[in-house]
């Protein structure tokens, strides 16, 4: 059992009676679980609903459309060897990856497709991010180890010349039929290396946004080694990563943009830029998060430096016509070293509210804007944290600092982050969270389901944040990661939360949900006010 924060039974049972009082005030119904979802294949350690390839990864594996009528899930370890759209499943190329289409009528879901790579290969995590349009009829998925030395859009699939290279593929809907519309690659995709280096890949497609028109993709490649925006080919700064914007006009995508903050090279070697990404409605703002920066500063564009390693942060860029400018550095006021900042970030639809994770912050304290946590604090605790940030006009100011009500020890607090379209709602996953709890709103002091995992939901009124839910499944169990990647609808009602770990082998929708029957196949879950 992992080391925990204790917090006491009557201050857990009193935050509870605030959230139901704070409900009510608001006027807002709470959350309830209405479906449980499954691959129609599912197999064991295939992890449907998985952020990435390996947990803790910060791709986000479940988008829903605006209205929450649509939902595709990714399973990057799914290991079937079909290619295209509803082709036949097997289980002969290890970790291809797959995404899930289902869609709501009425109260009812129903899978819709079933989704392949147009070069689905062993080890491309395929699934690995999804990213859906307003309207739900474009899809962009990444694979992010995938292998090809194509550069730019529509090149030569067939190459397997650099591992861990990335792709982005765009998929599009004409009523119930989905087609693949792009397959995209960066402009300087890794190095192939020699006898004497290894092969370099830039893991394009580590992170991934669609804007609401499904006509803006941002990429991000947290191994790309260039130093400065402008020069791709440099390879002056390991790791420092890259974002890359394309663009589509009609069915002909291109690339717009590689996005690189303006520092020197000793400053971003390392930073792993683009480890999230997010995108306002229109396309016209983007946020990055950046786990490895080393900023000293705890402030709003600050000086640059390394002096507090690992404390993270994120940078915001805005376009004018096609070209994208930096508008802000954000750091956050408590940032410490080995906080990593920008494990996850989340815009509104407007680009003004910005909500930054950080699973590695060890503040103890609870709630929102807690006391103490500005003073250093004990190291490798990872109890995690959220910070919020608001925009008026360019300028842009913290807003809160946010807590889990039952803060614990490695519970990464932050790792996944969804928020409704006017940024009023922030839903927070933990997928380490240990409570034994079964749906809402139950126990938090009960600690007997280890890495169960839980999300929490915020509200803003005006400009004061509340938590009003702990969130668990209905059939909550140990190690199921619930919270591993979450999603809202533009008016934050419906909810979806993938756990990797559940062990169901129920297939679609609504099946048995005590058949624990394939280990870590995992499940989605859909809530709704």
């Amino acid at each position: 059992m992992r080391r925990r924060v204790s917090v006491p039974l009557a201050i857990v049972c009193c935050g509870i009676i605030a959230l139901v009082s704070h409900l009510a005030a608001q006027g807002r119904a709470p959350m309830s679980q209405v479906a449980y979802l499954k691959a129609s294949n599912p197999g064991a350690y295939h992890h449907l609903g998985e952020g990435g390839a390996l947990p803790g990864h910060t791709g986000n594996s479940v988008a829903l459309s605006r209205d929450g009528n649509t939902i595709a899930v990714g399973a990057s370890h799914e290991s079937s060897g079909a290619r295209g759209i509803n082709g036949q499943p097997d289980e002969s190329a290890y970790a291809t990856g797959a995404v899930y289409v289902f869609t709501r009528t009425g109260a009812g879901w129903s899978p819709q497709a079933y989704v392949k790579a147009s070069n689905a290969d062993s080890g491309d995590h395929f699934g690995s991010s999804v990213a859906l349009s307003a309207d739900g009829n474009t899809m962009a998925v990444a694979a992010h180890w995938e292998k090809s030395d194509a550069t730019g859009v529509n090149g030569n699939q067939a190459d397997n010349s650099i591992a861990q290279a990335g792709a982005v593929y765009v998929f599009t809907r004409s009523g119930g039929t989905w087609s693949q519309q792009a397959y995209l690659k960066a402009s300087n995709t890794g190095e192939k290396g020699d006898e004497n280096e290894p092969i370099d890949g830039d893991q394009f497609g580590f992170s991934l946004a669609l804007s609401a028109d499904g006509n803006t993709v941002a990429v991000g490649a947290i191994s790309e080694d260039g130093s400065i925006a402008g020069y791709p080919d440099d390879n002056a700064a390991m790791s420092a990563g890259a974002v890359y914007v394309f663009t589509r006009s009609g069915n002909t995508w291109s690339q717009q943009a590689y996005v690189k903050p303006p520092t020197a090279a000793d400053a971003t070697a390392g930073d792993l830029f683009g480890f999230s990404v997010s995108l306002s409605a229109d396309g016209s703002t983007l946020g990055v998060g950046v786990y490895d920066e080393g900023g000293s500063s705890r402030e709003i564009n600050g000086r640059l430096d390394t002096m507090r390693g690992g404390s993270g942060a994120a940078y915001v860029f805005t376009r004018t016509g096609v070209i994208w400018m930096q508008q802000a550095y954000l750091k956050v006021s408590t940032a410490e070293r080995g906080d990593s900042w920008g494990v996850s970030l989340a815009l509104s639809d407007d680009g003004n509210t910005l909500a930054l994770g950080s699973v590695d912050e060890d503040c103890a304290a609870t709630g929102v804007n807690p006391p103490g946590c500005d003073t250093d604090q004990p190291d490798n605790t990872s109890t995690g944290a959220v910070a919020v940030f608001s925009r008026n006009g360019t300028t842009w100011t913290q807003q809160a600092l946010l807590k889990a009500s039952n803060t614990g020890v490695e519970d990464w607090f932050g790792i996944r982050l969804a928020v409704s379209g006017d940024g009023n709602s922030l839903a927070v996953a933990a997928s380490n969270e240990d409570g034994g709890a079964h749906g809402i709103n139950g126990r938090q002091d009960d600690d007997t389901a280890i890495d169960a995992g839980a999300v929490y939901l915020f509200t803003r009124t005006g400009t004061t944040w509340a938590q009003d839910a702990y969130i668990k499944s209905m059939y909550n169990e140990a190690f199921d990661e619930f919270g591993n990647s979450v999603a809202l609808s533009a008016d934050g009602a419906t909810m979806a939360v993938g756990a990797r770990g559940e062990d169901g082998g129920g297939r679609g929708a609504d099946g048995d949900p005590t058949d624990n029957s394939i280990d870590e196949s995992g499940a989605v879950f859909m809530f709704r006010r």
